[in-house]
């Protein structure tokens, strides 16, 4: 199955979708993606009307399952990128590359099977690709070591390159959600990330700001690789409109964020994140958060 990748970008809040050079996106534009399994992404089409930009996923470079076969379910759903972009021509992707407790195997030449495996899947889909390696660098709950983590993600990038994949966008993505961490640490060079992204959950803005600094700072675009409602049901309607989608977008515009990535999900009820209190982000579960999130980011509307 091929797709011509000049076919994507400009979905972005207005309905076009052609493409210029892979992650590129216009001035004044931004481009909405949704995750993070197959289910919650084919349940948020059929009951908001809208197909996003593209679409959120993962793999590891430890299995690099759910790229073109179906993932293990490990109680966060199923994945499986293929299967998104058949059903959605014209969209693009965006995967989260899970690398904990591999990064000295990764640049030792033990996953090198696997990263051949992404560079040959890569190029038969001619779709943009946002690889965020090694995403949340800088989070607690990944324990990355910056020297073996910068490694890692120059080897991944150095071998995608000489296979002769031209459809990835490098993704540098930090957590954003401690303080104290010096990210320059973590900074693989100006050739080797593309874009910079953060996490947006429930955490203060200020915890995002440095990442966002230093993009600018390189001259990187910026997106938010992750984004849900943490602790918050859409049930909720305004109140949690006002509360957590709002201020998002304040400083998606006040930073010139280029993508949001949404995990539309039931937290709550995947094993993975029992008890945890993450709550239910579903768009589709408010008809007042639908239609204010329609009209923020549908087709045909334009920020």
């Amino acid at each position: 199955m091929k797709l011509i990748a000049v076919l994507f970008f400009c979905l972005i809040f207005s309905g076009c979708r052609t493409i210029r050079p892979p992650g590129h996106i216009p001035d004044g534009k931004v481009a909405v993606f949704i995750g993070q399994d197959n289910a919650t992404i084919h349940a948020y089409v059929a009951a908001t009307g809208h197909v996003p930009a593209g679409f959120m996923t993962y793999t590891s470079i430890q299995d690099m399952d759910g790229v073109d076969d179906w993932s293990i379910d490990r109680g966060s759903g199923k994945f499986n990128a293929t299967e998104l972009i058949e059903k959605y021509p014209g969209t693009a992707l965006q995967i989260g590359l899970y690398m904990v407790d591999a990064l000295k195997g990764t640049y030792q030449g033990q996953y090198d099977h696997n990263i051949d495996k992404l560079a040959v899947w890569m190029k038969e889909i001619e779709v943009p690709v946002f690889l965020r390696v090694g995403y949340e660098f800088d989070g607690p709950h990944n324990h990355y070591g910056p020297r073996d983590y910068k490694k890692a993600y120059i080897y991944i990038v150095d071998k995608l390159k000489a296979a002769g994949v031209t459809n990835a966008v490098y993704v540098w993505h930090s957590f954003a959600s401690t303080g104290g961490v010096d990210i320059s640490e973590y900074y693989p060079g100006d050739d080797y990330a593309d874009w910079a992204g953060i996490s947006y959950f429930a955490q203060p803005q200020d915890l995002m700001q440095p990442m966002v600094d230093f993009a600018r700072e390189k001259g990187k675009p910026v997106m938010i690789g992750e984004a849900t409602p943490q602790g918050r049901k859409t049930s909720h309607g305004h109140l949690v409109w006002a509360g957590w989608y709002q201020p998002l977008f304040r400083f998606v515009e006040a930073n010139d964020i280029k993508i949001i990535s949404y995990i539309n999900s039931n937290w709550d009820i995947m094993p993975m994140y029992a008890g945890q209190n993450w709550g239910d982000a579903r768009i589709e579960e408010d008809e007042y958060i639908k239609k204010a999130w329609l009209d923020k980011v549908g087709e045909g509307n334009n920020w």
